[in-house]
């Protein structure tokens, strides 16, 4: 819900008031009277779609990743549609438990995960989408991007290896790339897991204390962290720039691990849903065959 011109609920959801993904749009920030957009307008500790109570939250994120894989299941078989996730965030943000958390039920079988890393020297002798195209989904196939096309802009932007002209030119190639999969069958999801630098903070030093986490942990990490107020606004702009019609950004507040969980399955399903999926018919001569 909408409070004080900031995008906040820390705790129960009011009474008879649904949360509305729409809520967490880009577009929503910008119709509050903003001149522009701006991620600080969204509280990383909210929790708009939690109950208020965290082991009932945890059952219903469980019960929406049944119900993903039953329409994933019938999403393949169909095979009308392709679906892309774009998981994006700050280190910690949570891009693995997410995909975890909300397509840990799914089978193999027509769902993939792509972790982008650093172009290759072969890569970076190409324009930057090259690499990404080959990767999209195939009818009936979900694809989640963990990080994706948008850390080629990100990245060279806050370390400066870019202009502000190539930084425009690179968002309006990605706007129709991203039309381009839309007007051709897929869907396109992107989240934006938005969490503290308090909430960072924690999170690294976590990996730090559990040597089981070590790997997880690269010295690289606190360089980063030093950049945070300039990614924050990288991440501003680059969602200002590319929030479109066709492809629109979702701000999932992200402190909270469960409720970053339960707002990304609950998008997932209704996309599912809104694609009104069914089976494809059966072979009217098979209803005659007896298996011996």
């Amino acid at each position: 819900m909408r409070q004080s011109g900031r995008f906040s609920a820390r705790g129960p959801r009011v009474a008879n008031r649904t949360p509305d993904l729409q809520d967490f749009q880009h577009r929503s920030a910008l119709q509050a009277k903003a001149k522009r957009f701006e991620l600080s307008r969204f509280d990383p500790a909210a929790k708009p779609f939690s109950s208020g109570d965290k082991l009932r939250d945890r059952a219903r994120v469980d019960a929406l990743a049944l119900k993903i894989d039953q329409l994933q299941d019938m999403f393949y078989a169909d095979r009308r549609y392709r679906l892309l996730v774009v998981l994006q965030g700050t280190d910690t943000s949570g891009k693995d438990g997410t995909i975890r958390g909300v397509f840990g039920q799914t089978s193999a079988l027509g769902v993939h995960t792509v972790a982008w890393k650093a172009p290759s020297e072969d890569e970076r002798a190409h324009d930057f989408l090259w690499r990404i195209h080959p990767r999209v989904p195939a009818n009936g196939e979900v694809v989640i991007f963990n990080r994706s096309h948008y850390e080629d802009v990100l990245v060279p932007l806050v370390n400066g290896w870019i202009t502000p002209e190539q930084t425009r030119q690179r968002y309006a190639q990605i706007n129709e790339f991203e039309r381009m999969l839309v007007e051709t069958g897929t869907l396109v999801l992107k989240f934006l897991l938005h969490i503290s630098k308090d909430e960072q903070r924690a999170r690294l030093q976590a990996r730090l204390d559990d040597p089981t986490k070590h790997w997880k942990f690269a010295a690289g990490d606190l360089e980063v962290r030093k950049q945070w107020d300039a990614y924050q606004q990288a991440y501003s702009d680059a969602i200002a720039a590319t929030g479109t019609e066709w492809a629109p950004w979702t701000i999932v507040p992200a402190d909270s691990k469960t409720h970053r969980n339960l707002m990304v399955a609950s998008a997932v399903k209704l996309a599912f849903q809104g694609l009104k999926l069914r089976y494809p018919p059966g072979d009217p001569a098979l209803a005659r065959i007896k298996v011996p």
